[in-house]
């Protein structure tokens, strides 16, 4: 890369000392290069070259554009007395960042033959953060059982919904109705919060 980087500089910088030489007053003869692999023919004194602008560069610059010339004149300064009163304001930001928000998003009731499930899911921004089973069946010891181990298996901050941030959920074993009800739910309420 700086073999590269010099190389280019060098070119720059050589290009620059021809039209400098083609241009200078009082030359009568335009000057050429000689062929490649040619050595180079003198008639007279070497033509003089300005160093500076002939050497590559050790250093790499964006561009060699001219400085504006300085004046030698300070400029006259206003002094107003009210300057020493004013400080900058900072500066004000016209937008702020959009703040995630938690909302709470609730799934239609779905029946089975055990019962209706419901499922509401806490969304902050696009994610959601905890799952909660609003109403589930019981009807009877054994359905309240199922339930139970779908509740826990599904709901709350650590569980498959929160973890999966979708409705594809295994199905818990002996209670596939519950189970398919509350993705349902689930589905429902992850569709509305979107």
């Amino acid at each position: 890369m700086r073999r590269a980087l010099f190389a280019i500089t060098g070119l720059a910088a050589s290009t620059t000392a021809m039209v400098v030489l083609k241009a200078a007053p009082g030359t009568g003869q335009v000057a050429q290069e000689p062929p490649p692999g040619t050595a180079p023919t003198t008639d007279g004194p070497p033509p003089q070259v300005d160093v500076e602008s002939a050497a590559p560069s050790r250093e790499p610059r964006a561009s060699r554009s001219p400085k504006p010339a300085r004046s030698t004149e300070a400029p006259a300064r206003r002094t107003d007395p009210s300057d020493a009163a004013r400080t900058p304001s900072a500066p004000r930001t016209t937008t702020a960042a959009p703040r995630p928000t938690t909302r709470n998003v609730t799934g239609p009731v779905v029946g089975n033959e055990f019962g209706n499930v419901q499922v509401r899911i806490t969304v902050n921004g696009s994610r959601i953060v905890d799952a909660t089973a609003l109403e589930l069946p019981e009807r009877t010891a054994q359905s309240e059982h199922r339930s139970d181990l779908v509740d826990s298996r599904y709901s709350g901050v650590a569980g498959l919904v929160v973890a999966r941030q979708s409705a594809d959920l295994d199905t818990v074993s002996g209670a596939t109705a519950t189970s398919e009800s509350y993705r349902q739910s689930l589905q429902a309420a992850i569709d509305r919060a979107r």
